[in-house]
């Protein structure tokens, strides 16, 4: 799982990626699903927030409702425009 921390890391701020485009970037490639799945463990320095649905949707509420609030706070905070729950991915996506 190192390879995968190490891909969410090089988000900027202010950009996103999606589950699946990160699940593309690795080595030996996985779904957006099992991406999802590991990042429900991920190490605290990993930038878990720039890390989105393909449309932009926050489904981190499903493993804690409250994560959704620190999601979008800390996306608001590195300028990414956060809408109805959702980020604007064609001003904000970042495609490893």
């Amino acid at each position: 799982m190192e390879e995968l921390w190490q891909i969410v890391r090089q988000i900027p701020p202010g950009r996103c990626a999606s589950y699946g485009d990160v699940g593309r970037a690795l080595s030996s490639p996985v779904s957006g699903f099992l991406v999802g799945r590991m990042m429900a463990r991920c190490p605290d320095d990993v930038p878990w927030w720039r890390v989105v649905a393909r449309d932009g949707k926050l489904p981190v509420w499903k493993v804690d409702p409250s994560f959704e609030n620190q999601q979008v706070a800390r996306l608001v905070d590195e300028g990414v425009r956060v809408e109805d729950g959702r980020v604007d991915m064609a001003a904000h996506q970042w495609v490893p």
